[in-house]
């Protein structure tokens, strides 16, 4: 029998119902969350068929096709623009994805190549910033391979990558080739052995690993089963990463792990009046730094900084080991969406366990886990750490025989290359076997850890720790509980929020 409250909501939910309705016509078009959609004109594209066979053509040339006639009421209302409105959120440049983002953008740039083919297009926002979003792979291989003098990396906050070495678009890794930070990078690629898989000093790293594993491990509920979720992954890592990067020493050193998290909030949200209390703290980390580094084994990071020549004095060996730090605070979040995704696939979860078990007799040899890896890249590959790839032109450049001025913002849309199904095999599905394919690790395609000479130095010591933690999980236990709970056959979530994600180990 109906109450008086219950029919008196029932009234209010259909009014405001009704509500939606009407202001839902005067909506279309805006971008979720608040988020600065396009133009309403539309992006501005370059003229790929006004001009002849041959002709090049400039950008003012080309900027007629963004000219400020107003749109027709049912243009805004097509499909496609409406997909075209989320774009904007694609436009945060480095910032970590939130949940439904990457699925809206790449719903924006299907609807791009939809219409204008694989040509280069330039977008334009609200706020009157435009970029050169690159949508062939052709284009993209230009991209890595192009010089600094032509190509630097944009200048937003860095944002943290999966490995101990330089994040893939970070404002260093723009002058890693022939600039000042050329000098900088090299020794940092040399301290973290860039482009081997196994590090040089992989025995202690290793067993500093296995050790603070435990922590990932421990505590067994009533049931006998072991919950894993991101606070006990970080507390781990952060352990692992200290004894790494600065020695045994700084194991239990929670306060430096707090400042450094206080300096990356400060510098994404940055106000003037804080401006004193993040130098304060950043002043007391590099002290602390300074400290552990001058005691450091030659075995760590910071050791093996401290030994390197220097004949310039434009090293920095305490902000590089602070900058390591921070770097290898994404490894939580990919090792905790790598088991999700081994929970998912019993067979993939089997087959990784059983190399693990190997692994134990490898010897010298240890280290290497090729199927893991596999497993942490498919990880990346469908959960990329830094989603768009944005860098500046220097000079003015040419795009499919369009002139572009110097000045000039060209982004490359990662996670939508690596998840293309027009282009990837299988591209959201889970298939690690993919990464064992000769030259895998070159396609240009795939940029978990970017390419040419902005490559991540620290990628292969990244691979390593990550695929060590899961070893060191997996000898033991077996992840037979997930939350989210994922299909192993259908297509897997566009992004996959390590808040969210529960892990339940049960001992084997």
């Amino acid at each position: 029998m109906r109450t008086v409250q219950g029919a008196a909501l029932d009234g209010l939910r259909a009014r405001v119902r009704a509500l939606a309705a009407r202001r839902r016509p005067e909506r279309a078009g805006r971008s979720p969350r608040g988020e600065a959609p396009l133009a309403d004109r539309g992006p501005a594209v370059p003229g790929l068929g006004a001009a002849a066979p041959g002709r090049r053509t400039s950008a003012r040339e080309s900027s007629r096709y963004a000219a400020p006639a107003p749109a027709p009421a049912a243009a805004a209302e097509s499909p496609a623009r409406a997909a075209l409105a989320g774009f904007g959120v694609l436009l945060r440049g480095l910032a970590r994805p939130r949940p439904g983002e990457v699925r809206t953008s790449a719903a924006a740039l299907r609807a791009l190549r939809a219409r204008h083919g694989d040509a280069p297009a330039l977008v334009r926002t609200r706020s009157g910033r435009t970029v050169l979003v690159l949508l062939d792979p052709q284009d993209l291989r230009r991209f890595y391979a192009e010089p600094v003098s032509v190509l630097a990396a944009a200048t937003p906050d860095k944002c943290r990558g999966p490995n101990p070495g330089e994040p893939a678009d970070s404002a260093d890794s723009g002058c890693a080739r022939g600039e000042p930070g050329a000098e900088r990078r090299e020794a940092s690629a040399e301290v973290l052995a860039a482009g081997r898989p196994v590090h040089p000093s992989h025995g202690p790293f290793l067993a500093a690993l296995a050790e603070e594993a435990r922590h990932l491990t421990g505590s067994a509920s009533a049931t006998g089963a072991v919950p894993l979720d991101l606070a006990r992954a970080r507390y781990a890592v952060q352990r692992a990463a200290r004894r790494i990067v600065l020695g045994d020493a700084a194991a239990a050193d929670e306060q430096l792990s707090g400042w450094l998290t206080q300096l990356r909030a400060e510098s994404r949200g940055a106000r003037a009046g804080r401006a004193r209390a993040a130098r304060s703290v950043h002043d007391k980390a590099r002290a602390r730094i300074a400290e552990y580094a001058a005691r450091a084994d030659g075995d760590t990071l910071a050791g093996r900084a401290a030994r390197h020549a220097d004949p310039t004095g434009t090293l920095d060996p305490v902000g590089q080991a602070q900058h390591w730090l921070l770097a290898m605070d994404a490894v939580p979040d990919t090792l905790l969406r790598t088991l999700l995704l081994l929970g998912a696939h019993p067979a993939e979860q089997d087959l990784a366990v059983a190399e693990a078990v190997a692994e134990v007799a490898a010897g010298p040899d240890r280290g290497e886990l090729p199927r893991l890896r596999a497993c942490v890249r498919e990880s990346l590959r469908l959960y990329p750490v830094v989603p768009d790839l944005i860098r500046v032109t220097r000079t003015e450049t040419e795009w499919r025989g369009v002139r572009y001025p110097a000045g000039t913002s060209v982004l490359v849309p990662a996670a939508f290359h690596q998840r293309d199904p027009e282009r990837v095999p299988a591209a959201h599905v889970f298939v690690p076997g993919r990464w064992k394919n000769p030259g895998a690790d070159q396609d240009i395609r795939m940029a978990p850890f970017s390419h040419g000479g902005g490559r991540c130095p620290g990628g292969q010591l990244g691979l390593m720790a990550t695929a060590a933690l899961c070893a060191e999980v997996l000898r033991g236990h077996r992840v037979t509980g997930t939350r989210p709970v994922l299909d192993p056959v259908g297509p897997l979530p566009a992004t996959l929020d390590p808040q969210g994600i529960r892990l339940t180990l049960t001992r084997r």
